[in-house]
């Protein structure tokens, strides 16, 4: 398990290629991946209004309407996902079809994250909404070659991440691994969380942090140094650490060298981070440099409905962009399985028995 970035760069494989190939995705928001569909199914059987009812025209619109170039604009999207998510078999049915379009996309393991404080506007209790999406993942995997794990996720602006952390913990042997914070960055530091995230280290649990995407170090400074967070959910804005110089190599700041020294996994959203202005482009994102200098990089979707996107294409994009190949995917495939909230032995036996076997004869190790 070499926890170093390879340095040939064969063919970029093709989305297609990518969609069988075993994959790791350790930042994706439920109610960032509705199918358009089941949105207008849902909105009709509760009596939610949406912008349209038809599916082709709901998903150009919730592009469009994520693709502001502003995270807070982003989040405005989520209005209608999460207003349809308010009943237990809402929830249920959500979790279910994410498990199963998320399998059908060549994702053996997963980790998705949502916030129950926004799904108690029709009566359920923070208990119950857990446990409807805990059972939607659980069946939607069935018979899938998936596994999903729940994270547990406080809103940053909110004075309930205490209460949630609770929550996180009273479910962790039911299918929740961790405990998160998301929502907007700027005005809303980690810091005011501190009880939380020490509640759940006192725990003996697992966390990620939102921090590194709307806004730069001193986020990330704070989730890792005053938090103690695990991994940086997107973390992309540690390359603001960074600076090139005239010979082409890179220098890293005090921070940027602590992250990956420590090997400080970062939740890399590529499609998401260009929806929210946090990168200019794919190619230009700094996925490509990171990786290159041997940072802990995972690839992720953040969220499937918003920025029209899966895995595979992540990974296509990407691999198009910097000239992966199949070690590149490999290794951050790794990086991500290694990163799991899962216990050791059981992300050993991913990597050894699903993930390493595949890969194999694909490259030239």
């Amino acid at each position: 398990m070499a926890d170093h970035e390879p340095t040939s760069a064969p063919v970029p494989p093709t989305h297609d290629e990518l969609v069988l190939a075993p994959k790791v995705l350790l930042h994706d928001h439920l109610d960032g991946g509705l199918r358009p569909a089941t949105v207008i199914d849902l909105a009709q059987a509760s009596g939610y209004t949406l912008p349209t009812t038809d599916a082709d025209e709901l998903a150009t619109w919730m592009v469009r309407g994520a693709s502001r170039l502003d995270l807070t604009l982003y989040l405005e999207t989520f209005a209608h996902t999460v207003g349809v998510m308010q009943s237990r078999d809402a929830l249920y049915r959500v979790a279910a079809e994410c498990a199963e379009d998320l399998a059908a996309d060549g994702v053996m393991y997963a980790e998705v994250r949502f916030a129950p404080e926004l799904h108690t506007e029709r009566g359920l209790s923070l208990d119950e909404v857990v446990q409807a999406v805990v059972a939607g993942f659980a069946d939607g995997s069935t018979g899938r070659n998936i596994r999903v794990g729940t994270l547990v996720t406080a809103m940053r602006h909110a004075a309930r991440s205490r209460e949630i952390a609770e929550l996180a913990v009273r479910h962790r042997d039911n299918g929740v691994v961790g405990f998160d914070i998301a929502g907007a960055e700027a005005g809303n530091p980690p810091t005011r969380h501190l009880d939380a995230f020490q509640f759940i280290q006192r725990q003996n649990f697992h966390f990620t942090i939102h921090a590194g995407e709307a806004y730069g170090p001193p986020s990330i400074w704070e989730a890792i140094q005053y938090c103690g967070a695990e991994r940086l959910g997107h973390g992309v804005r540690i390359f603001d650490d960074m600076s090139a110089a005239e010979d082409g190599t890179w220098e890293l700041g005090r921070l940027a060298a602590y992250v990956r020294d420590r090997r400080i996994p970062l939740e890399v959203c590529p499609t998401s981070n260009v929806h929210t202005g946090a990168a200019q482009s794919i190619a230009e994102h700094p996925i490509g440099t990171l990786a290159e200098l041997g940072f802990r990089v995972t690839v992720n979707t953040d969220n499937r409905l918003m920025s029209s996107t899966t895995l595979s294409n992540e990974f296509a994009q990407s691999a198009q962009a910097f000239n992966w190949g199949w070690k590149q995917v490999r290794w951050m495939t790794i990086n991500a399985m290694k990163s799991a909230f899962v216990p050791f032995d059981e992300r050993l036996e991913m990597i050894e028995q699903s993930i390493k076997p595949w890969y194999h004869g694909r490259m030239d190790l």
